[in-house]
């Protein structure tokens, strides 16, 4: 499976492709480094995106994970740039309960390109999140989204 790394403001990440479609997207960098054209352009938009000139990832995913991950992982693309929703609305929207859907976002094979850290508690808490350095990369994710994060919040 050919992987390609890129450095970001939150550390080297890591595309993997498989039958040209984008698998997983993982920090620290791979053993061997091969560029496709696809690989290229995820990395190209994902630059895009910490630049602050993308909004919206335009790249066949394809995560894989059961049934019931890809319902949530397919609703957390919907969340548009720039805004949040909280486990519980997501949960009702999807008929199950908020911890499940929790769960799923913590098994997000793809952080970043489907925007689990849009995804945040009723009382407006961070939650958890599985990148590098947790919530410290995703308050720098919704704030590069332009999304306020108070200080308290914050830590």
């Amino acid at each position: 499976m050919p992987q390609f790394a890129i450095n970001s403001p939150i550390g080297p990440l890591t595309l993997a492709e498989e039958d040209g479609r984008i698998v997983s997207l993982d920090w620290g960098w791979p053993p061997n480094s091969v560029e496709t054209p696809l690989l290229r352009e995820a990395a190209d938009q994902l630059e895009q995106y910490f630049a602050g000139t993308r909004t919206r990832f335009e790249l066949p995913l394809d995560p894989p994970g059961t049934p019931f991950q890809r319902r949530v992982w397919r609703t957390l693309s919907e969340i548009p740039f720039g805004q949040t929703r909280s486990y519980g609305d997501l949960a009702a929207r999807l008929g199950t309960a908020p911890r499940p859907l929790g769960g799923a976002c913590g098994r997000n094979p793809l952080p970043v390109l489907i925007p689990c850290h849009r995804v945040l508690a009723a009382d407006g808490r961070l939650g958890g999140y599985s990148g590098i350095d947790g919530i410290e990369t995703k308050v720098f994710l919704l704030r590069l989204e332009g999304i306020d994060i108070p200080a308290e919040t914050a830590s």
